[in-house]
């Protein structure tokens, strides 16, 4: 039969004459056919195992660190793939590199870990809970209802403590001077000022937790929880930060069950995973008018449960949220 092994290097064939092979005489073979050590190689079934970066990162692996265990007894038949680890630098045999440099070319890590980009959405936010000051809370909500309507986008950095727990409370907001529309939100940042926040607020003994802004009437009749603007604006802000219990909130205005409209406040956490796609510059940035708001697009294929694409929903990129009215208790819960 024909293995098929996944390294560094890309992917190899070891062909396999005795379907009763153990673990050590498959070594025997990468060894004979692929020119690697016997005692250079880890082996394993997980594809993780590429993602090792020490030796005990290695140890974590042992599904084929029993040498007798035979191969069929880790269900692996004709063109199974394994996945191989090793020290060292070797010549890998192929066929000539062509115009466009795929073929013989020796691939790193970074080249493997790049076609195995893997979006999932984050389970457990690092924060799970959030509690608002309630005058910090209303005087925000109600210069956007009583003189905005709603009608263009307000935000600002909430500021706060952070508890040993990673609960967040926000304390106060700071609203830079800006410029909203219906569908975007422009902070005109000045540092100095913010620099002046920040001791205001280190004095008190707080810190910037979080960002905060509306969406507008408009946004409410289109289908996504955050716009693909939205989700760039709340992973810069997050990556700028370094904490992990940032918070990203969002405030709007919704019709209830009797006809009225009431303002509600939803918190989330911008996932690892989007805040490491927005630092290795994976987001495409510049957006167009036909682009669809709920899509973020990718300059590289990302992997999306088995399908390799290059725009994602924007729900993957949150993780948690849940709503709370202005009017009842100041919390929000973020998580499932």
């Amino acid at each position: 039969m024909m293995l098929r092994i996944r390294s560094r290097d890309g992917l190899e064939r070891v062909s396999v004459d005795n379907p009763h092979s153990t673990v050590s005489q498959l070594k025997s073979l990468i060894q004979s056919q692929l020119q690697i050590p016997l005692h250079n190689q880890t082996l394993s079934t997980n594809q993780n195992l590429l993602l090792a970066k020490t030796h005990e990162d290695l140890l974590r692996f042992t599904d084929m660190s029993n040498l007798n265990t035979p191969l069929s007894a880790l269900n692996l038949s004709h063109g199974s793939i394994l996945f191989l680890s090793y020290e060292g630098e070797r010549t890998v045999a192929g066929p000539p590199i062509n115009p466009a440099g795929s073929f013989g070319r020796k691939m790193t890590v970074d080249d493997l870990i790049a076609k195995q980009m893997r979006v999932t959405r984050q389970e457990n936010p690092h924060c799970e809970l959030v509690s608002f000051d309630r005058d910090c809370a209303s005087t925000f909500q109600h210069y956007v209802n009583e003189k905005l309507a709603f009608a263009v986008k307000r935000g600002g950095f909430m500021y706060g403590t952070v508890s040993e727990e990673g609960k967040v409370e926000v304390d106060f907001i700071y609203e830079p001077p800006q410029q909203g529309t219906e569908e975007s939100l422009l902070l005109l940042r000045d540092p100095d000022e913010e620099k002046l926040v920040e001791a205001i607020a280190l004095g008190l003994g707080m810190r910037k937790v979080g960002f905060i802004f509306t969406q507008t009437i408009s946004q409410d009749k289109k289908d996504y929880t955050l716009s693909n603007k939205e989700v760039l604006q709340a992973a810069e802000f997050h990556s700028e930060s370094g904490l992990n219990e940032w918070v990203t909130a969002l405030v709007k205005l919704e019709v209830n069950e009797d006809g009225g409209a009431d303002v509600h406040f939803e918190a989330f956490q911008i996932s690892d995973m989007c805040i490491r796609l927005f630092k290795e510059g994976w987001f495409e940035t510049e957006i167009g008018e036909n682009d669809d708001p709920k899509l973020s697009k990718m300059k590289k294929d990302v992997v999306v449960g088995v399908k390799d694409i290059k725009e994602v929903d924007n729900d993957f990129f949150l993780a948690g949220g849940k709503n709370f009215r202005s009017s009842g208790p100041s919390i929000i819960n973020v998580s499932h």
